[in-house]
């Protein structure tokens, strides 16, 4: 490295709250045009830690998914949130080296920021993604419905985001093209799932940050193991879409888990595809 601090899992730690913080404000945000310029700023980000991923493991330097003890995401307006997400790439601007990746990643964050500085005056709109309230504006819910409809996206935006970091650990170690592109298909998926998920949580005034994953959770040393259990959490996410949809009465929220449940049945054929492999490098 050529001058600057070396990457190091410090860094990556950081990029991923930036990651978290970015896509997190993308949900609570209200304004279309904001909220998908957000989005699309945490999608940088997200290639950000990618690499970031790649070039650790490629040196041999131990990183994990941990998050500092202070790290949240909520706030009371969208002027505070972009604040905070302005002071965390400023953070983060401090630590990039000389390289060609810390380049690559001060040159996009220096736009990133030129817009958010852009967006913070106007936007003074309360964040009501974090109010509590429990309520499905798009239909009436009854108490059970509200029930199983928060559980559920509780446990699914948990089950995204960890799948999204146990795909990534193992996208950087992949072994085969085969391995490459299903764990960047299944990432894929899973993105769309996790924004789904979180900005139905921001609707009905729930969006919180999902719990951080014990190492344990992403360092595997049995693959096969692994993705046949894969296929066995997926089959049970697959019922509980399904008893969902029979739980709601309201036509959209239905067709949208049927929706999801497909989607569930062909991340099963691609793990299945996987474990048709035998080059597993963990």
């Amino acid at each position: 490295m050529r001058g600057g601090i070396v990457i190091d899992a410090a860094l990556f730690r950081h990029k991923h709250q930036l990651w978290l913080r970015l896509a997190f404000l993308s949900f609570a945000a209200s304004e279309p045009q904001i909220k998908s310029r957000l989005y699309e700023f945490s999608q940088i980000e997200f290639r950000h830690l990618k690499w970031l991923s790649q070039h650790l493991y490629d040196a041999r330097i131990p990183y994990d998914y941990g998050r500092d003890k202070t790290f949240g995401i909520e706030f009371q307006t969208l002027s505070e949130g972009l604040s905070g997400a302005v002071a965390a790439i400023e953070t983060a601007n401090a630590l990039y080296d000389a390289s060609e990746l810390g380049e690559r990643m001060r040159r996009d964050e220096r736009y990133i920021l030129g817009v958010l500085d852009a967006y913070r005056p106007p936007c003074i709109d309360t964040a009501s993604a974090f109010d509590r309230r429990r309520v499905w504006s798009d239909a009436p819910l009854d108490t059970a419905q509200t029930d199983a409809l928060s559980l559920f996206l509780f446990e699914e935006l948990y089950k995204e985001y960890e799948l999204i970091l146990i795909y990534l650990y193992r996208l950087v170690r992949a072994t085969s093209a085969t391995q490459s592109s299903s764990f960047t298909d299944l990432i894929d998926e899973s993105h769309f799932h996790l924004r789904s998920f979180g900005e139905m949580m921001a609707k009905m005034g729930i969006l919180a940050l999902p719990r951080e994953l014990h190492p344990r959770t992403y360092v595997i040393t049995d693959m096969e193991k692994f993705l046949r259990n894969g296929i066995v959490e997926e089959e049970n996410a697959k019922e509980e879409c399904r008893r969902l949809s029979e739980t709601i009465t309201d036509e959209k929220l239905s067709a949208f888990f049927e929706f999801i449940n497909f989607q569930e049945s062909y991340h099963i054929e691609i793990m299945k595809k996987l474990l048709e492999e035998r080059l597993w490098n963990n």
